[in-house]
């Protein structure tokens, strides 16, 4: 009995005891991430060429080059200097990048900037700002990074099938004054179709269907490996830059229903931070976000995607998937402060003399019974451009009547998308649901030129669904 009664007193003293003699978690900014803990996701990084700390200067050759997508299989991946994905092309805004193109391929290529506000005639689309790299060719890309964010590059010929073979690497832009937001991680999404000999399933496999549908590739792929390590250590907060570089695919982001917190995406960081359990990620767009572990040390799980509902079928028999194994180290967890839900002062663009415009996209079929999409009925090859000026805003309304989402990127400008519930930020690629329409301002800088706009389901933008905007000095 004695014992009993001493054993419930220790119990109810532990309980009871006042919470500041509860030992505190240290704190997460005196201490380091795993040993080790990216290695399983790191990033070719490009020689430097010129010693002036504010000129990145490189070479990239487009080669392809034999890797093991499928166990005990070769495949022969189209790749920026032999790494699935390309090089992390990393430099601060203002810097001048030079990139010496060498197109070691069997067909034409190109190098498009996706997001940078370059010039015209750096913007890498071939019929518009520049001619086709030939094979054997070298080409010379120059231009100053004039915003921070988390962008990428890829061809703007046959893109459907370049980027589906490996063609696509991440460009960060740093801003020295942004704030620290600790350890980070680039994140590149995509996907494969490869059949069990490792080699490429067909680019035209399903006929239109595939056309309709967009052709995702059935292995998944983070940084270019198949459920790669990321460990962890519980409290110990990790930056994470996603870019999706899938020609089609969709993601919806979940970890156990963990809180994710977003702090930007395309064009840099956003007003506000934002934090739910899942976020999605349309093709071409970019995701800034803070992951905070949550589980147990010396527990794992899996980051997944999940299916989302992008149109007709688009879900049906489609199933959770897991995409990165993420490891918490057995280490004391630690106490992370809160991500600040303010961020950057942000000013919207001036509205009251803009140009409305209205974009429609639109699908049909040809007698043959072959999908044909466009913009406002038309298709590319048959598109006259837009016309706009220098200085000028205009207000797009982007209107989606067909079956389909399709994820809207212009090229060469940043918009603000003007629907309610949108946080304050830039973007150059956002998703229209399926019979929805989006608002979105844009305003157009001192670069004319010709420009694209298109949807970046890239089966899409190659049956049609692409438009040309000429910006006039």
């Amino acid at each position: 009995m004695r014992l009993s009664i001493c054993w419930s007193l220790a119990f109810c003293a532990l309980f009871s005891a006042p919470l500041w003699a509860q030992p505190a978690l240290p704190d997460a900014a005196t201490v380091s991430q795993p040993e080790g803990w990216a290695d399983d996701l790191a990033l070719a990084i490009p020689e430097d060429l010129n010693p002036d700390p504010n000129i990145l200067e490189i070479n990239l050759e487009a080669v392809i080059r034999e890797m093991e997508i499928v166990p005990g299989t070769l495949t022969p991946v189209w790749t920026y200097n032999g790494s699935l994905p390309g090089p992390l092309i990393r430099a601060k805004v203002g810097d001048r990048v030079i990139v010496h193109f060498k197109n070691s391929l069997p067909e034409d290529t190109s190098v498009h900037w996706h997001g940078l506000r370059v010039p015209n005639d750096q913007d890498g689309v071939p019929g518009f700002t520049m001619d086709p790299v030939r094979p054997g060719e070298v080409f010379t890309y120059d231009f100053v990074l004039p915003d921070a964010g988390t962008f990428w590059y890829h061809p703007h010929v046959n893109s459907a099938a370049q980027v589906g073979w490996g063609l696509y690497g991440p460009l960060i832009v740093d801003d020295p004054n942004e704030p620290d937001f600790g350890d980070e991680q680039v994140l590149v999404f995509s996907d494969m179709g490869v059949d069990e000999q490792g080699q490429f399933r067909p680019m035209d496999s399903g006929g239109s269907a595939g056309f309709l549908f967009g052709r995702e590739g059935e292995v998944l792929l983070v940084n270019g490996k198949v459920k790669p390590t990321l460990l962890v250590r519980q409290g110990k907060p990790q930056r994470w830059r996603i870019i999706n570089a899938t020609r089609s695919r969709y993601y919806t982001l979940r970890y156990k229903r963990a809180p994710l917190v977003k702090i930007g995406g395309d064009g840099g960081l956003a007003a506000r931070s934002e934090t739910r359990d899942e976020f999605k990620l349309v093709p071409s767009e970019r995701l800034d976000l803070i992951f905070t572990p949550p589980d147990e040390p010396g527990s794992e799980g899996f980051l997944r995607w999940y299916p989302t509902n992008r149109g007709y079928g688009t879900t049906y028999y489609r199933v959770p998937e897991d995409i990165m194994r993420i490891v918490t180290v057995d280490a004391e967890p630690v106490q992370a402060a809160p991500v600040p839900e303010e961020l950057i002062p942000y000013e919207p663009l001036d509205l009251s003399n803009a140009i409305e415009r209205e974009i429609n996209l639109t699908i049909a079929f040809d007698k043959d019974g072959k999908v044909v999409m466009g913009i406002n009925g038309i298709p590319h090859e048959r598109a006259i451009p837009i016309e706009a000026k220098v200085g000028t805003t205009e207000i797009w309304t982007i209107n989606n009547d067909t079956d389909f989402s399709h994820p809207f990127h212009m090229h060469g400008f940043f918009f603000q998308v003007l629907d309610e519930g949108w946080i304050p930020q830039w973007k150059d690629s956002v998703d229209v649901p399926f019979k929805t329409s989006l608002r979105l301002a844009v305003h157009f800088d001192d670069r004319p030129g010709m420009w694209m706009y298109h949807c970046h389901i890239l089966d899409h933008a190659e049956v049609g669904m692409m438009g040309h905007l000429h910006v006039m000095p």
